[in-house]
């Protein structure tokens, strides 16, 4: 209902927009018709025209783009609320019954597994907001060091599986040749941690995702992370990337998610000299995203 509603209003103000180039023009038609005699009242009426159209097209381009800010922030808060309450909410259930019966050793040990892993989701969700606020700080440079590529995704992979529970042949790496690079090991980790979680959470119950590396042209090195998931409509493949921008799982289920782990990637490869798409064939027909960052000379 709310989408709705904002699409009204973006239709109004681009035929409000519109409406009024129109009426201007007709006065300006009219006026023509009045002062065709007069050469340098032309000149000046069309200076005026041109000038009130700009005006009108420049004040209805930023009123929708407010409102569309508007509605990605809000979509941003939904989730972030949604990601910060559900764990907490958990906790607190397993804490009431810890408290309030006598539970055996093995569930207790199990609900003390719930609640920390509960814990680092909570943890991921803040630390991903506070890191889109340090990558985005144009004050804060990368802490540039030599880092073996091949052993950060590694790394990445093995935490992911260990994550979701995920068998090695369901999350399969593939490594390519060893590849030194010049880049902020943190930020790297974080690029390649949301590229893997993406791919295993739009698979749905069938995960089948590829990583590897490769060598490009001698100069550059690049991670694709291959999913046979969701698929990425064409129109979205560009703004999947933007700030708090998130495309729905199949048929419409919510993925959980704050919309700025792509964000955080594409802002990775700028901030280190390299850069991040994404390739679909479509909807239902999986996707590959790949991180392309330069070797280190």
């Amino acid at each position: 209902m709310v989408d709705v509603s904002r699409r009204k209003s973006v239709a109004l103000f681009i035929a409000l927009g519109g409406g009024l180039i129109s009426v201007i023009f007709l006065l300006y038609v009219g006026w023509v018709l009045f002062q065709w005699r007069s050469g340098w009242l032309l000149a000046l009426g069309l200076l005026l025209l041109l000038t009130l159209i700009g005006g009108v097209i420049v004040n209805t381009f930023f009123l929708v783009r407010e409102i569309r800010r508007n509605e990605q922030q809000d979509a941003f808060i939904n989730a972030v609320t949604h990601e910060l309450k559900t764990p907490v909410a958990s906790i607190r259930l397993y804490l009431q019954t810890l408290q309030t019966r006598a539970i055996d050793e093995d569930k207790r040990k199990d609900f003390y597994g719930v609640m920390l892993a509960d814990s680092d989701r909570l943890l991921e969700t803040i630390e991903q907001v506070l890191r889109t606020g340090r990558i985005g700080s144009r004050s804060r440079r990368p802490n540039f060091v030599p880092i073996d590529l091949n052993g950060v995704v590694e790394e990445c992979v093995d935490r992911t599986r260990a994550l979701y529970h995920i068998a090695a042949d369901a999350l399969f790496f593939r490594a390519g040749p060893e590849v030194t690079i010049r880049a902020d090991a943190d930020e790297v980790r974080a690029a390649l941690s949301n590229l893997i979680d993406n791919a295993v959470k739009y698979s749905g119950n069938d995960v089948r995702v590829t990583v590897e590396t490769a060598p490009v042209n001698g100069n550059y090195v690049a991670v694709r992370v291959r999913d046979r998931g969701a698929g990425i409509p064409r129109t979205e493949l560009k703004q999947i990337f933007k700030r708090f921008h998130r495309v729905p799982g199949t048929g419409g289920t919510r993925i959980p998610g704050t919309g700025l782990g792509l964000f955080i990637v594409r802002s990775v490869a700028k901030r280190h000299g390299g850069r991040a798409w994404a390739e679909s064939e479509g909807v239902g027909r999986g996707s590959t995203f790949v991180l392309q960052l330069p070797i280190a000379r």
